[in-house]
């Protein structure tokens, strides 16, 4: 299995949380996005959830329709490729609050009466007092793992010190489901069309770096989440890989591994 870490750099996950924008004139995507404080890895860029793929992370039990095999054949690995859909799953959670598992029944999320103990739970999963997974069990939960679409995947460039191995998700936001960022990890979070987010960087009043920016002109040419999950899980967005763009930290997509081979 990919080890976690490598030299000096760490797997990690990230996902776009979409939803179609709320009494638009014309029809129009959000992606919600977060701003990290001055400290940590990311100090003062705008983000999209996720973080760090922890060994905690290897629970295949809470993945009952996605197997392993088939998530590592998705992202081009070997074995262990669900780590990536759970951590995903639970830093969307830890960082913005929105839930994406199903009961025994197929319904997503929670019902209302439990809310307020989920987001207690919340608190708890964050200052590490309750697991991931212990926290699905307890409200009778596993991973809506359909929810998750593989997106990009980039490593960070060799010239910065701390680089990171990270695979992009795309994920619309579920019925009922309130994104709220959370207030350790994060300073402020947000609803945004991607055109108005890549403009803020323009005008320097965002700081975000390459992977975001590509990512957000990718979703730009969407007007619908429905339009953009079918194109994503169809892998008719890819970007063709070049030389140029590996030299930012892109990588290879399915597509162009066959291709090369």
């Amino acid at each position: 299995m990919e080890p976690l870490q490598r030299e000096n750099i760490r797997l990690a996950a990230t996902v776009m949380i979409v939803r179609d924008k709320p009494d638009a004139s014309q029809p129009a995507i959000e992606v919600f996005m977060m701003k990290r404080p001055g400290r940590g890895d990311f100090p003062d860029l705008h983000v999209f959830p996720g973080g760090k793929v922890e060994a905690s992370d290897w629970q295949p039990a809470l993945c009952p329709d996605l197997l392993d095999k088939e998530a590592s054949a998705r992202l081009g690995v070997n074995e262990g490729g669900l780590r990536y859909w759970v951590a995903v799953a639970r830093e969307c959670f830890e960082e913005c609050g929105v839930l994406l598992a199903r009961d025994a029944i197929g319904a997503i999320g929670i019902p209302t009466a439990q809310r307020e103990g989920l987001r207690l739970d919340r608190q708890r999963l964050l200052e590490q007092q309750l697991t991931w997974h212990d926290l699905l069990d307890s409200y009778g939960l596993t991973m809506a793992t359909d929810r998750l679409v593989y997106f990009s995947h980039w490593l960070t460039p060799p010239s910065v010190p701390r680089r990171f191995d990270t695979r992009f998700f795309l994920a619309a936001l579920p019925e009922g489901e309130v994104a709220l960022s959370d207030t350790q990890e994060t300073i402020t979070g947000e609803w945004v069309e991607p055109a108005e987010a890549l403009a803020k960087q323009r005008q320097g009043e965002w700081l975000m770096i390459d992977p975001t920016l590509r990512s957000l002109d990718t979703l730009a040419t969407f007007a619908r989440v429905e339009d953009a999950l079918t194109q994503v899980r169809a892998e008719q967005h890819v970007r063709r890989w070049t030389a140029a763009l590996g030299k930012q930290g892109m990588q290879p997509f399915r597509a162009d591994r066959d291709a090369a081979k």
